[in-house]
């Protein structure tokens, strides 16, 4: 058996419409980062590009199980002798695409490339986006 190696320039990658409606955060930001990684087609390859480009509509309307929006807390350095921290809650309510954005970018590999993959998820708060012209397919995400 051989063992096929794709190549950068042989992906067309497809454009992914996802209804964050009443999902659970963890469960859904696996399976967007399954599909911005390529896991999802038999041609994956590690040290390429292959996955697909993902718009997330609604994302204001996703929830946590248990008392995470009390409790989790994102934390950062600001260069100052401490670390600011935001609650989970709170961070819905300033930036609520942040909150998907960084479950999916730390399941992610940590490498140049999922930078690039990061770049092809697209969140939006309402339920419009401006990414018509791609002619997004409407895929259901996160059904347990």
């Amino acid at each position: 058996m051989k063992t096929t190696m794709i190549k950068p320039a042989d992906v067309e990658p497809k454009w992914l419409l996802v209804d964050a409606t009443d999902k659970v955060v963890g469960r859904l930001a696996s399976d967007i980062a399954v599909r911005l990684m390529g896991k999802h087609r038999p041609t994956y390859t590690p040290h390429v590009d292959t996955g697909d480009f993902v718009v997330v509509v609604n994302c204001d309307k996703v929830h946590f199980t248990g008392k995470k929006w009390d409790q989790k807390k994102y934390t950062w350095y600001t260069g100052y002798t401490r670390q600011r921290s935001i609650t989970a809650g709170e961070q819905l309510e300033r930036h609520p695409e942040r909150v998907l954005r960084e479950a999916v970018r730390r399941m992610l590999p940590k490498n140049k490339l999922a930078r690039k993959m990061l770049d092809k998820l697209k969140i939006y708060s309402g339920s419009e986006h401006p990414h018509q012209a791609q002619n997004p397919e409407t895929v259901e995400l996160a059904v347990k």
